[in-house]
């Protein structure tokens, strides 16, 4: 009898562990190799191109696939234009009139159509190769985008406000915010380190140069200050590391030297637990570059929609 329950047992430990490798196997990085080969280098071809008009705007693509991936899975949710029945992640608190570059994802998605001759690629797998190629062309690492995402039908203001990380949060609440996404604590430095690109608006880091004492150096503070007035200004734009169309490991250098823009970037290198990674990035872009990377891979498989679920959108910012 013991040995019928173990076969039962040990039957059940196989069917659930086929079910598991199904669910991580959903994503390939060769999904459109044969459904339509010349996808891939569309994207990155108009990539390159947004970014020689534009150097900013690789940040800002940076930032989509992020803010997407935070909000209920990599779904392309974050495209959402308003409507009766959509409530648009554009006008949460991390978002509105700061996510930038829907423009940028428009055209890649008409040119990847044309050249596929049908609809067969993803917005939510667009905003991930977007990114990875943004990385790329700014001189940062690859990697190997896993693909097969589908597109939501549904979006939550709600959501993005409760889930995307705030500039004001302190490492404990990153670390939760973090964790709930599944992601740890050198997931949570090695992507923050997305910061070595881009600007940040007045409004996210105020408080921060007028306030903090303890860990900001008072000439970074007085600088940034002339161009982030206590009132007025808000969406002017100061860069969250020294080169901020480049990457490398300024950012994490910044913050060592108590240059952190954001306190949420500051809070990395305060005295707790990812001091330490912190110091081994400023001084070994190698290893902040594959850790980068392999978090990034991490992150885009956050519950992705696959198989029937969900849908190719035919225009990004709206539902079929």
């Amino acid at each position: 009898m013991a040995s019928s329950y173990s076969l039962v047992f040990l039957h059940v430990l196989v069917i659930m562990f086929s079910l598991t490798s199904i669910a991580f196997s959903d994503l390939s990085d060769d999904f459109y190799d044969d459904i339509c080969p010349q996808a891939l280098p569309t994207i990155k071809s108009v990539v390159e191109d947004a970014i020689r008009q534009e150097r900013r705007m690789g940040a800002s693509l940076l930032r989509l696939h992020f803010h997407d991936c935070f909000v209920n899975g990599c779904d392309a949710s974050i495209l959402l234009d308003q409507t009766d029945t959509i409530d648009s992640e554009k006008t949460a608190r991390a978002n509105n009139n700061s996510a930038r570059g829907f423009e940028v994802i428009d055209r890649i998605k008409s040119e990847v159509d044309r050249v596929c001759g049908r609809p067969v690629v993803s917005c939510a797998d667009i905003l991930a190769v977007a990114a990875r190629d943004s990385v790329v062309a700014l001189h940062g690492p690859t990697w190997e985008v896993e693909l097969g995402r589908r597109d939501s039908t549904t979006a939550s203001r709600t959501t993005a406000d409760n889930d995307i990380p705030t500039p004001l949060m302190d490492l404990p609440a990153l670390i939760d915010n973090f964790k709930k996404q599944g992601l740890d604590e050198e997931d949570l430095v090695a992507l923050s380190g997305g910061h070595t690109l881009g600007f940040a608006q007045c409004s996210t880091f105020r408080n921060r140069i007028y306030d903090e004492t303890n860990n900001i150096d008072s000439t970074f503070a007085s600088q940034r200050q002339a161009n982030c007035p206590r009132s007025g200004g808000d969406s002017n734009l100061a860069s969250l590391d020294p080169t901020p169309a480049l990457f490398d490991s300024k950012y994490f250098s910044n913050l060592v030297s108590k240059k952190g823009l954001l306190h949420s970037d500051q809070a990395l290198f305060s005295g707790g637990e990812t001091d330490e990674l912190v110091k081994t990035y400023s001084t070994n872009l190698r290893t902040f570059s594959n850790d980068f990377a392999g978090s990034m891979i991490k992150m885009g498989n956050i519950k992705p929609l696959t198989g029937n679920q969900g849908q190719i959108r035919v225009d990004c910012r709206k539902v079929n």
